[in-house]
């Protein structure tokens, strides 16, 4: 493979935050061989190519090999036009997901929390996604291209933040900063401040934004994407 496919490797990682130690753990590279391939503008195997595409698999082929396109391909799992799925009968109730459509922060708020005083508008389908707790209406630009408004995330809540961040992948997130609340979603990255993260967006006209840890109350891993191209 070219130097170049070696470099865009190293600005993909970068870009999600990961560290490259980490990164070598996860294809399955010894310790410090990526960084001397590198360095050294070597070459790397196709096997070990292989583990990233699969370990990694919102890399953008296209802009991998020849550096045209965008760095993370729009992982739509559903594109067509209108395929929303009602529940049928018992036995497929545990694959349908509830839908949410909610405007505001304290809505957010209950659906993050016990979920009492909001109700699905729908339920959809999503193939070969599991352990899920619902879906949501996207609004806002922060991840465009990747995400637009009116897309629909599926959503896994998390806890024990500490413990169970991964890092550089996208979550909605619910932020309480000294009374001061937001709602978003981006990547999150660690940050070199202690006990900080950081927060990414995908559209480049949106900065990079850093709270504590701490001001995090309530966090959601993005676990897939539905993309509707038309209401008719």
């Amino acid at each position: 493979m070219t130097v170049n496919t070696i470099q865009r490797i190293k600005q993909y990682i970068d870009f999600k935050g990961i560290r490259v130690s980490a990164f070598e753990r996860e294809v399955g590279m010894s310790n410090g061989s990526f960084a001397s391939q590198l360095k050294n503008n070597k070459t790397i195997g196709l096997d070990k190519l292989e583990n990233i595409l699969s370990k990694y698999q919102d890399i953008n082929l296209e802009w991998l090999f020849t550096g045209d396109g965008d760095m993370i391909k729009l992982n739509v799992l559903q594109e067509t036009d209108a395929r929303l799925y009602k529940k049928t009968d018992k036995n497929s109730k545990k694959l349908d997901i509830p839908l949410y459509d909610i405007q505001t922060t304290a809505g957010i708020i209950d659906l993050f929390g016990n979920n009492e005083d909001q109700k699905p508008v729908d339920f959809i389908r999503v193939p070969k996604i599991s352990e899920f707790d619902g879906a949501l209406y996207v609004t806002g630009d922060s991840m465009s291209p990747l995400l637009k408004s009116g897309d629909i995330v599926v959503y896994k809540k998390i806890f024990n933040l500490l413990s169970n961040i991964i890092w550089g992948e996208m979550y909605l997130i619910y932020i309480n900063n000294d009374g001061n609340e937001s709602f978003f979603t981006r990547y999150i990255k660690q940050s070199e401040r202690e006990s900080y993260v950081q927060f990414v967006s995908q559209n480049p006209h949106h900065q990079t934004i850093e709270f504590p840890i701490s001001s995090i109350k309530a966090l959601a891993l993005v676990k897939g994407l539905v993309r509707i191209n038309s209401q008719f």
